[in-house]
């Protein structure tokens, strides 16, 4: 019984990490527009009125906590939320809605 008290122990304090660094009012809603998809940088800093700087890091710590991936698509750096535990909870915060254009 004690080795699953410990193990869950060790669960809450990862949540309890990660939920630290999505507790970002700007990191929440660059989740909240994520959640839907792959989206560039600069459909982040356009959408949010954040300037890129801001936006890039933000982006940089979110994936630094493996929370967020990126790849290069031609001239684009696309993101997408990779950690399992963020895609389950982050559809419960209603932020905003976003649809590309």
């Amino acid at each position: 019984m004690k080795n699953i008290e410990m193990n869950s122990e060790k669960m809450l304090e990862l949540y309890a990490k990660k939920l630290k660094v999505c507790g970002h009012p700007v990191r929440l809603k660059i989740l909240s527009v994520i959640k839907d998809g792959t989206v560039c940088v600069k459909e982040l800093w356009e959408y949010l009125e954040q300037p890129q700087p801001v936006i890039s890091q933000h982006l940089a710590v979110l994936k630094e906590s493996g929370i967020v991936s990126s790849k290069i698509e031609a001239n684009k750096r696309i993101y997408t939320i990779v950690d399992p535990f963020i895609v389950e909870i982050i559809p419960f915060i209603k932020i905003s809605s976003y649809s590309k254009k």
